[in-house]
């Protein structure tokens, strides 16, 4: 059992997990081959956390125990009327072997905030990391060493009482498991290419979009495959008034010939963890930062006019990646591509791998 401080915001102990070996867990061997390459989110750890919450008893029976299939009612809530979240977060192995992850207190206060719209409980932000800190316990082994290699989180909540009516569920499961993640790009960071979704919403005002919730995606999966069909990488999204939103998965940041970086800013938009650091480096190295709406015919007319200088996506998975290309149904715009944005990315980066000097605080240990 890992111990934590009691959360200073809340004054709670923390909890007392129940550990449960996995008897078929893999062999050094078998993880050692994983570990080779292991790609992004098909292999997984050994265990899994499990936390439960009820209407009357709260968070209770917290467990590490071994990774394998969930049972479910089939009335269960979340089949039905899809109410669920989840997280995404990566640990770290530094050179001198400890396993670090980044800003989890952030993770941890969406998770809540994705919650709350949700109508799910609210995981207090100590347990939250207190959890990340259990799976690391028994599973640490799995935190590979290559370059640009981490340990990916992926803490969720989801309704699990059986129960048809619509309201919120009584009944609601906490877990995180764990996947090995190789390079996002293989032989270096490459620009992508992004469609103009125009017929699709990622989502509508006042609706979910600022919470990371499985819809969300689901509803981001037809217009990403008509992304491919029209060769590109990723699609972006754009709100009534034809602002530009996010991508399926990522934020958006616009760098002008000023030095300025503009974000777009909604109640739509989901709060990126990654953008919001990457911000904070931007602003440490001189550059003033607005977020604000950016309609698509500001981000069109920029590029031609050279007022806008490069374009990048960012998120926990590809960390930053510049924008090399934008097409439409009648248009094909090429994107500047600068130096700010892998500069950004290598700072980042480095912090999170131990590299480079976290003047932030913004590293937390998970072992030891």
């Amino acid at each position: 059992m890992t111990l934590i401080d009691s959360d200073p915001d809340t004054g709670l102990a923390p909890l007392q997990f129940a550990v449960t070996k996995n008897l078929n867990a893999k062999t050094t061997a078998q993880r050692d081959e994983i570990l080779q390459s292991p790609g992004f989110g098909t292999n997984f750890t050994d265990h899994m956390v499990d936390i439960c919450w009820s209407v009357n008893g709260g968070w209770h029976r917290p467990r590490v125990q071994p990774y394998g299939p969930l049972s479910l009612d089939p009335a269960a809530a979340v089949l039905h009327y899809g109410q669920e979240i989840f997280e995404g977060i990566k640990a770290y192995r530094h050179a001198d072997g400890s396993v670090h992850t980044f800003r989890p207190d952030q993770n941890g206060r969406r998770l809540q905030r994705s919650a709350r719209r949700l109508a799910l409980p609210e995981l207090p932000v100590s347990y939250f990391i207190q959890s990340l800190r259990e799976l690391i316990a028994v599973d640490g082994a799995w935190v590979p060493t290559g370059a640009d290699q981490s340990l990916y989180f992926r803490p969720f909540m989801f309704a699990k009482e059986a129960f048809l009516g619509v309201r919120p569920a009584h009944k609601v499961a906490y877990y995180v498991i764990a996947s090995p993640a190789g390079a996002y790009f293989k032989g270096g960071v490459k620009p992508v290419s992004i469609w103009l979704s125009e017929d699709y919403s990622r989502a509508g005002k006042g609706g979910t979009g600022a919470a990371k919730t499985g819809g969300n995606y689901a509803a981001s999966l037809l217009p990403q495959s008509e992304a491919y069909e029209n060769e590109c990488d990723q699609v972006v999204f754009l709100d009534q008034d034809r602002n530009v939103e996010e991508l399926g998965g990522m934020n958006v940041v616009f760098v002008y010939k000023d030095g300025t970086l503009v974000t777009p800013e909604s109640p739509s938009i989901l709060e990126g963890i990654t953008r919001d650091s990457i911000l904070q480096l931007a602003k440490d190295r001189g550059h003033k930062v607005e977020g604000r709406s950016v309609s698509l015919d500001e981000w069109r007319r920029g590029v031609a006019s050279g007022d806008i200088v490069e374009v990048f996506a960012c998120g926990t998975a590809a960390v930053v990646t510049p924008i090399g290309e934008l097409k439409g149904r009648d248009f094909f715009d090429e994107q500047p591509i600068g130096e700010l944005a892998l500069s950004l990315r290598e700072e980042l980066t480095d912090i999170q791998y131990g590299r480079r000097e976290d003047k932030h605080g913004w590293l937390v240990r998970l072992d030891g």
